[in-house]
């Protein structure tokens, strides 16, 4: 009697631990589904953006309609990148350029802060949406977003606006693919500016090393996932995706939200992250030792790039090197526009 109690009772646990663990899986599917719908519904599924996209002018180096400032499309490497331009002179070979790169998750549009003055002290601007957030650019295969093909547009867009040698700014991924462009093409460099982050072979160092460099960029787990982080950034009327842009303008909040809300356009950004294993790889054989005037800021409460990167990278510094150090966060065009443009100035001046 006792040995065919104890039979039913495992029989019953199992039963039990069999309903709990359908419930868990339902639980789970349900809250996915959720995800999924949420997401699917704050989708722009008439591709707004890139309607509007489609009726810009294309730009050329004739480009000669009267209107030196603007958005206009450029055609680079087999892609029309959608791009800001200001102080366009039918390329006076006299006029210098400035090409700015944007990094995640923003577009050219977070250049508006400093793009007219620099306009105004006599450089020609160039500012592209890179490549997954042009609608014109943006290719299905993940391995088209691997930095080596990121540096080839910079130096198609260059090409384009027939800019042999330019000034270069990038923040964020920007910066990574900036200091990639100039180890690769140091000879088109005129002057770089990095901002916020490091040389990448001193940020793989401190990410391999330093725990607070690797606490700061726990977050590349999440993005490197698949469908997880659109779903996430996605949901509810893009809330989370917004709440990074809440210091910023409105102008740049309705272009950001236009883009991503686009089908496609938050995966092929996310993908920059999804191949920095074989970005990096790509990079190992370049050298690493920059010769190009260099200015880097770095605002040392950002919260995804640490100090011991920024310190690192000073022994890669082999040219002219001006680190300009801010009480700031990650945000800095946003806000410390001023103290950033007057050593920006500064920088472009003297190269």
């Amino acid at each position: 009697m006792q040995a065919s109690c104890l039979v039913l009772d495992f029989f019953l646990i199992k039963k039990i631990l069999k309903l709990i663990g359908i419930g868990i899986v339902s639980f789970v599917l349900g809250i996915l589904l959720i995800g999924a719908v949420g997401s699917s519904l704050s989708l722009d599924r008439d591709f707004n953006h890139t309607r509007s996209t489609e009726q810009l002018p294309l730009y050329s180096n004739t480009y000669s309609t009267g209107e030196a400032t603007g958005l206009v499309k450029i055609e680079a490497n087999g892609f029309e990148f959608r791009a800001r331009i200001a102080n366009n002179r039918n390329n006076s070979l006299e006029q210098e350029t400035v090409i700015f790169l944007h990094g995640f998750p923003t577009t050219s549009a977070m250049w508006e802060p400093i793009i007219s003055p620099i306009a105004s002290a006599g450089y020609r601007v160039v500012a592209f949406d890179q490549r997954g957030y042009s609608p014109g650019a943006r290719p299905l295969d993940s391995s088209a977003y691997q930095v080596p093909e990121l540096v080839s547009d910079v130096i198609a867009v260059a090409d384009a606006v027939g800019a042999d040698r330019f000034h270069l700014i990038g923040h964020d991924w920007g910066s990574a693919v900036g200091w990639a462009t100039v180890m690769e093409y140091p000879e088109r460099i005129l002057s770089w500016t990095g901002i916020s982050i490091a040389h990448p072979a001193a940020f793989s160092a401190a990410l391999a090393s330093d725990p607070d460099q690797q606490s700061r960029s726990s977050y590349f787990l999440l993005f490197t996932m698949p469908w997880v982080p659109e779903t996430l950034l996605t949901f509810n009327n893009l809330a989370a995706l917004t709440s990074i842009f809440a210091d910023m303008r409105p102008s740049q909040k309705e272009e950001y939200r236009a883009v991503f809300s686009e089908p496609g356009a938050l995966t092929a950004t996310l993908n920059w992250y999804r191949q920095m294993g074989a970005s990096l790889d790509s990079g190992s054989e370049s050298d690493p030792y920059i010769e190009v005037p260099t200015l880097f800021v770095w605002g040392n409460n950002d919260p995804s790039a640490g100090r011991a990167a920024v310190e690192g990278q000073e022994k890669y510094m082999n040219g002219p090197y001006v680190k300009l150090e801010l009480a700031g966060g990650h945000w800095l065009i946003t806000s410390h526009s001023n103290a950033i443009l007057k050593s920006l100035l500064e920088h472009l001046d003297s190269n």
